[in-house]
């Protein structure tokens, strides 16, 4: 069983990972990374496209009108893009546009190449349980959305207030 010192270093490790590559990519690509806010958006979009702003601030548990805000600054920058349903003239679908799609593409092959790098420079041994463990990173991703956190009484869903903040071009 692991130590509580154990898992937090974990969480601290992959944080730290997480920033640093933000930060690095950012820096390799000339540009500043977008908000993490907005990265989560985007790569719901990519994710699911056409999906509603109501829907997203479900997936994504915050208010409604903070991702009001979050669609109007990436359609504002040309990344995102708003069209009406067919079906529910009141609904917008959303859908990340070509320029959004370029940018994505761009950040995550200069992301992989610097880990390509940094992983070049480890011992094989490292690198190999490093890129062994990417399956049960993602079985650890996996529980951890299975345990959304439910909302306290009195709040009301999606309140950004009830929810403890965690972040992901």
């Amino acid at each position: 069983m692991a130590t509580n010192e154990q898992v937090a270093r974990v969480g601290a490790v992959v944080g730290e990972l997480h920033r640093l590559l933000r930060r690095r990519t950012g820096a390799r690509v000339g540009r500043d990374p977008l908000p993490e806010a907005q990265v989560e958006l985007l790569l719901l979009v990519r994710e699911t496209p056409g999906i509603s702003g109501k829907e997203v601030a479900r997936r994504l548990c915050t208010a409604p009108n903070t991702v009001s805000t979050l669609v109007r600054d990436l359609t504002d920058a040309g990344l995102l893009a708003r069209d009406r349903d067919p079906g529910d003239r009141r609904v917008l679908r959303l859908r990340v546009t070509e320029a959004a799609q370029a940018r994505m593409a761009d950040y995550e092959t200069n992301r992989a190449a610097l880990l390509d790098e940094a992983l070049a420079e480890l011992d094989p041994a490292a690198r190999e349980a490093i890129l062994a463990a990417a399956p049960h990173l993602d079985a650890l991703l996996g529980a951890l959305r299975g345990h959304a956190r439910p909302e306290p009484p009195g709040r009301a869903p999606g309140n950004p207030v009830a929810v403890a903040p965690s972040r992901p071009a």
